[in-house]
């Protein structure tokens, strides 16, 4: 049977080397020493105390597998490092677009911020319209308001220097009041006369009427 050292006897039995060692030096373990002097342990010693892996021949050698599973297990392999690059690809590609994702939302709060600053210009400039606005509108009230005093200061002037025209040209007239009176009763009594002689003429002509009609008779 063959030999081994104690980091090989670990090896086939899956024991740590420290354990073989303190079995080498209790007695549990026997050994030998070779032309060096190391100690070496029969792989039958090994066997018997602890037995060895399902991968070792009792030689102390590895197990030779077939080629089929050598092929199937480069075959998962390989399976498994397309599925890795899959994956690893498939990543990028969602990174790539959570960037571009990202890009077009920079993009977005760009133009927003640039609104913004649009709306607030426009807002300052309304504001500012509109204080001129309402300050030329009083401006203006204030000008109607003056105009519309200047004119009625005018209007009474007016109004004032007329009626003294009217209480001159009244004086004269009232001082020839009386003889105004006086022509104005006798135009009446003029016609009140005129009345009378014509109905005195229409009775003279009634009368003489009458007379004939009886002469007639």
């Amino acid at each position: 049977m063959a030999k081994v050292g104690a980091q090989r006897a670990a090896d086939i039995t899956g024991i740590s080397k420290s354990t073989i060692q303190r079995a080498m030096k209790s007695g549990k373990l026997s050994f030998s020493r070779n032309d060096n002097g190391h100690r070496v342990i029969d792989v039958s010693e090994l066997e018997r105390v602890y037995g060895l892996k399902a991968d070792v021949t009792p030689e102390g050698k590895p197990v030779e597998k077939d080629a089929a599973p050598k092929q199937e297990n480069v075959v998962q392999q390989e399976m498994q490092k397309a599925s890795t690059m899959i994956e690893m690809e498939r990543m990028k590609m969602r990174i790539y677009m959570l960037e571009q994702q990202l890009e077009t939302a920079h993009a977005q709060i760009d133009d927003l911020k640039e609104q913004r600053d649009q709306w607030q210009k426009q807002a300052s400039q309304v504001l500012i319209t509109s204080e001129y606005s309402q300050r030329q509108a009083e401006e203006l009230k204030e000008k109607i308001r003056k105009r519309e005093e200047r004119a009625r200061a005018l209007r009474e002037r007016r109004e004032h220097e007329g009626l003294g025209e009217k209480m001159q040209k009244m004086r004269p007239h009232n001082q020839n009041s009386g003889s105004f009176v006086d022509n104005t009763r006798s135009y009446v009594d003029l016609a009140e006369e005129a009345r009378a002689a014509q109905l005195s003429e229409r009775g003279g002509l009634m009368t003489g009427f009458l007379k004939r009609i009886r002469g007639a008779a």
